[in-house]
C-alpha cells in the first residue's frame, strides 16, 4: 500500500446538518514519490479559458477534472491524493463544492483544509483546489 490512512471518517458523522458525504482522514502517511499540484480552478488547461462562471459546484468539478488529468500525467490518480486544500471566496459555496468533491473522491480518505479567502487570482473564480498525491510504486 502506498500510504496509510490515520483515523478515516466521513463528514456525514462530523457535520450531519450539512448533508455532506466526504471520506476524509485525520492524517495520511505517504511512501514513495510525492506529487504536489498547483491549485486548480475552473479553467481549460489548454486554452486558459475560465469556465462555469457563477457556479461553485461546476467550478469544483472542472478543478477536479484538471486534477485527475494532471495526476494521470504524473503517473498517479485521484485514489492517491493525500492532502487537499480548498480555497473558497464565499462560505456559502462550501456545500456545493464539498458535495462535488465527495462525488469525485469517494473512498479516498484524504486530509483536508478549507479556507475562505477574499479573492482568488481572477474575480470569476469561486473555488481553487490544491492537492498533494503520491506516485504508487
Amino acid at each position: 500500500m502506498a500510504h496509510t490512512r490515520i483515523r478515516p471518517f466521513n463528514t456525514r458523522v462530523t457535520y450531519p446538518e450539512q448533508k455532506l458525504d466526504n471520506d476524509l482522514a485525520q492524517a495520511v502517511v505517504a511512501r514513495g514519490a510525492t506529487v504536489y499540484l498547483r491549485g486548480q480552478v475552473a479553467q481549460d488547461l489548454d486554452t486558459r479559458e475560465s469556465l462555469h462562471i457563477g457556479d461553485p459546484g461546476q467550478q469544483a468539478a472542472k478543478a477536479l477534472a484538471n486534477i485527475k488529468l494532471l495526476l494521470a500525467e504524473a503517473g498517479s490518480d485521484l485514489s492517491h491524493i493525500c492532502r487537499c486544500v480548498v480555497y473558497l471566496t464565499d462560505i456559502r459555496h462550501r456545500e456545493p463544492v464539498y458535495l462535488e468533491m465527495g462525488r469525485w473522491l469517494k473512498g479516498v480518505h484524504y486530509v483536508s483544509t478549507g479556507l475562505v479567502v477574499t479573492a482568488l487570482a481572477r474575480p470569476e473564480w469561486l473555488v481553487e483546489i490544491e492537492v498533494t498525491a503520491v506516485i504508487p510504486g
